[in-house]
């Protein structure tokens, strides 16, 4: 059996990992710097880690800090991150020094400590591809860039060819498709990947690189407004509060369930992976924005308004969805919970926690750096 570290291990994807590793006989060993966003104020590890789980306090932007951590490790999964697209827009460097200098320090640690490691597993993103890959009725796939303010302006919701003008149909993605993000969120996962395919190349790294689409289930941070609408649309209804549907919650996007995750994250343990390969890892399906909202209202058996106000955000996209056949035949994975059934898991454990909503702060400090708009047209 191996002995795992898992950086960011305290966090939603990380502790239920850790729990399914401890299952298959794993000794599990976590570095997490508990984040006041995620965690709260309170700076003890979360009670719901098992007991087994080794802790480890610390940063992986120090060096010291990760190298500690290291001592006898057969297996790294990376999972420390910021992950708020918005809030990556305008809070640049915090990003930057966590997603990319920390890759950077856990990677050159490995090299410098000379430890032999069987698995590198890289916690990516869909926010890697930007929008996700289109259809023109032209007979051609497109990877459209970053949407103009102007057409956002006006209503324009919509992703049309930049070749024709002609309007786009959502297509599955895959992974050998041009990466072209458009959050600084997206550049740092981008970057975390490049860095970690270098590794591979110049150092041997046996590097998998998981791109998770959107994860909910339970453990979701309810304290962090920034990421996961689920988390964000859970406390609106907690709160009494109406639900903002931005783009007309149109926007479509692969909702895969924390546990259909860690079964991936397991899986690349045994699969005889080539260092470097990039594996979607999500549902192959795509659910609006406004669907998610409908089914997470009933499973809260709550009566909500919805707001169509024409509201959107510059930095989200308009829709992603993976192609997961590469998952299936070098992992052998199968999504298997169903986004009903994983709701109700997600408000099922939801239920029993402390709810903050702090939607209304995300907004004002959007508007404020000119990132949150308005349609003229509705």
């Amino acid at each position: 059996m191996a002995t795992v570290l898992i950086t960011g291990g305290a966090g939603f994807i990380g502790s239920h990992t850790a729990d399914a590793l401890l299952e298959e006989g794993h000794r599990v060993r976590i570095l997490d710097c508990l984040d006041p966003q995620i965690h709260g104020d309170n700076v003890s590890f979360p009670s719901y880690l098992d007991s087994r789980v080794e802790h480890f306090m610390g940063d992986v932007r120090s060096f010291d800090d990760v190298k500690r951590a290291l001592q006898g490790v057969d297996v790294i999964y990376h999972f420390a991150a910021l992950t708020g697209v918005g809030q990556s827009m305008y809070d640049m460097r915090s990003y930057v020094e966590t997603n990319c200098t920390g890759t950077a320090t856990v990677i050159e640690a490995v090299l410098k400590s000379r430890i032999s490691i069987d698995k590198f597993v890289l916690a990516s993103s869909r926010a890697v591809y930007g929008e996700g890959t289109h259809w023109c009725p032209n007979d051609r796939d497109v990877y459209p860039g970053i949407r103009r303010r102007k057409d956002l302006e006006e209503g324009k919701f919509q992703v049309y060819c930049p070749v024709c003008a002609a309007e786009l149909r959502a297509v599955s993605t895959r992974e050998e498709r041009p990466l072209l993000p458009i959050s600084v969120y997206g550049w740092t996962k981008k970057f975390q990947e490049e860095m970690c395919h270098f590794a591979a190349q110049t150092f041997g790294l046996p590097v998998t690189i998981l791109r998770y689409f959107n994860v909910y289930g339970s453990r979701q941070s309810l304290r962090n407004p920034y990421t996961g609408v689920m988390s964000i649309f859970y406390n609106r209804i907690l709160a009494g509060q109406p639900i903002s549907l931005y783009e007309h919650g149109t926007p479509g996007r692969d909702f895969v369930h924390v546990s259909d995750v860690v079964n991936a994250n397991l899986k690349v343990l045994d699969a005889d992976v080539i260092p470097g390969t990039c594996i979607n890892v999500g549902t192959g399906n795509a659910v609006t924005i406004r669907e998610i909202a409908a089914v997470l209202s009933a499973c809260c058996n709550r009566q909500v308004d919805f707001l169509d106000l024409g509201e959107f955000r510059i930095g989200d996209i308009s829709s992603c969805y993976a192609d997961i056949s590469k998952a299936c035949s070098i992992l052998g994975y199968t999504p298997s919970v169903d986004l009903k059934e994983g709701i109700g898991e997600f408000v099922e454990w939801a239920s029993g926690q402390s709810s903050i909503d702090l939607y209304q702060r995300t907004v004002d400090e959007l508007e404020k750096s000119g990132l949150f708009g308005r349609a003229s047209r509705i």
